[in-house]
């Protein structure tokens, strides 16, 4: 039996280079399944692979520069760990915010599951209340 645990997580990697950093949705198409599910989708997205489409193509819109440091992968049966950092620079909308031309950066721990040589499905837990509080934008706040 063949050792997966390589090509898989750099499936994911793919998915965090050359499509969130890099904004191929070639790559996109290829990796993530018709039947994909996102068991955490932000606010207002779907939890299928459209909802990704959206929820990425918003991050690349707002910061068109993103992209992520692995720091570590680990895999588990099928299903891939990673913790990285993203980081980027607000020059469009983000959660209802103008551009601030700040720089922002943010942890996030993804786990998606791999099926066929495809991303099926996702959970995952990112660290959004660290960037409104970067680009300013909590309701009354002075400092931290």
């Amino acid at each position: 039996m063949t050792d997966n645990r390589e090509v898989f997580k750099d499936l994911v990697r793919r998915n965090t280079e050359q499509v969130q950093g890099g904004g191929d949705f070639t790559v996109f198409d290829e990796l993530f399944a018709d039947g994909f599910t996102d068991h955490t989708p932000q606010p207002g997205i779907t939890p299928d692979k459209e909802g990704v489409r959206a929820l990425y193509t918003g991050l690349r819109t707002a910061f068109p520069d993103l992209h992520a440091e692995i720091h570590w992968q680990t895999v588990d049966d099928d299903k891939v760990t990673t913790f990285k950092t993203y980081r980027g620079t607000h020059h469009g909308e983000f959660l209802g915010i103008a551009p601030t031309g700040r720089p922002i950066s943010f942890d996030t721990v993804d786990v998606f599951r791999v099926h066929n040589g495809q991303l099926t499905d996702h959970w995952g837990v990112a660290n959004l209340l660290g960037v409104l509080i970067q680009l300013d934008s909590l309701p009354g706040q002075t400092t931290l």
